[in-house]
């Protein structure tokens, strides 16, 4: 029912989706009316909610009025033995609904939104948190290194993928406090093999394919996302702009175009819809508010991957391990300070 298209979108996904994964079953849920156009779908459960989240409520109305929104009860699917819930509509009430349903994994203070953005490597860079957390401690972002690393391991199959930590440098000493502080935990996780942590990258990194996963807090993390959405945009107009100049940009154009087209292709949002809310008790995706049925479709398919490939259990078998080091890191810190007074 969420997003800016709701079931004119949604509908139209799902049923491509279930044709394009012969194995999947899907549960939609959403208001009467709405399901209708699904009734006699095959592998298709529908499930009724008597109301909708809309994108402008606040978390308290999605948490305490609205008990038996579309959104509060998938996710009550996934707390019943649901694999994953997908939305499209508002991320702070997903969020917040999420963790009071769910609840965080143990060792998991904060969950995280992870998404992946293209990297000219012919693949992409998984970047987390994209705006979940705004104020980070080192140790949640020891915490979304070892998420990143298990959603990259689960649904690409990369045995030990390698994990950056986004700074303004590639020295050990730039950056903040926090940033200085998390790397210290970052490198004793790695140096007790719990992640296979590179160091420091930069904003480019992502784009470079420096590495597998790159970490950030949330308020850097989506002004990257909402700037590399913007530039997709941007040439996408920019194509057809060409094509409204003269005769000789319109030649040019002409002859430019199949390059273009690729590279808009390989640099389309919509082709990596569907952001991993990790840390939680059960797997809950988020699809951009503004998605197409193609990439709704694509939310979906990410979430089927990542259950497919028992992500949550990926992720509570690093978990426990990664913290560890990362406790152990801080006393150790914590004693050479004393020392040192």
């Amino acid at each position: 029912m969420g997003g800016d298209h709701g079931p004119s979108v949604t509908l139209p996904a799902c049923r491509a989706f279930l044709a394009a994964h012969p194995n999947a079953d899907l549960i939609l849920v959403g208001q009467a009316p709405a399901l209708a156009a699904a009734q006699g779908w095959p592998r298709c459960t529908l499930v009724t909610a008597t109301e909708v989240v809309s994108m402008d409520d606040s978390i308290e109305v999605a948490l305490r009025r609205k008990r038996d929104s579309s959104m509060r009860v998938a996710l009550h699917q996934v707390k019943d033995g649901a694999d994953a819930c997908v939305s499209a509509g508002n991320t702070g009430a997903l969020m917040a609904l999420a963790r009071f349903l769910l609840k965080t994994l143990d060792g998991i203070d904060r969950p995280a939104i992870a998404t992946v953005m293209p990297n000219r490597q012919d693949g992409y860079t998984t970047v987390l948190d994209l705006g979940a957390n705004v104020d980070c401690t080192p140790e949640h972002l020891l915490q979304f290194a070892v998420m990143g690393s298990a959603l990259v391991s689960a649904v690409d199959g990369t045995a030990e993928p390698t994990v950056g930590l986004l700074n303004i440098g590639e020295e050990a000493i730039k950056g903040s406090e926090t940033i200085k502080r998390a790397g210290e935990l970052l490198r004793a996780a790695g140096a007790a093999g719990q992640i296979r942590f590179v160091g420091n990258v930069e904003g480019n990194d992502i784009f470079k394919g420096t590495v597998d996963v790159v970490v950030c807090d949330g308020f850097v993390g989506n002004v990257l996302l909402k700037t590399s959405e913007g530039l997709a945009s941007m040439l996408g107009e920019f194509i057809k702009q060409e094509f409204t100049r003269g005769p000789y940009a319109k030649l040019a154009a002409l002859v430019a175009l199949p390059v273009l087209k690729r590279f808009k292709h390989r640099v389309d949002p919509r082709r990596y819809n569907g952001a991993a809310l990790l840390g939680l008790r059960g797997l809950v995706f988020k699809s951009h508010g503004s998605a197409d049925a193609y990439a709704f479709e694509q939310a979906l398919a990410r979430a089927y991957d990542a259950a497919r490939n028992r992500l949550l259990d990926r992720v509570h078998d690093r978990i426990g391990g990664a913290v560890a080091a990362g406790s152990s890191a801080s006393a150790t810190g914590d004693a050479g300070l004393e020392s040192a007074a």
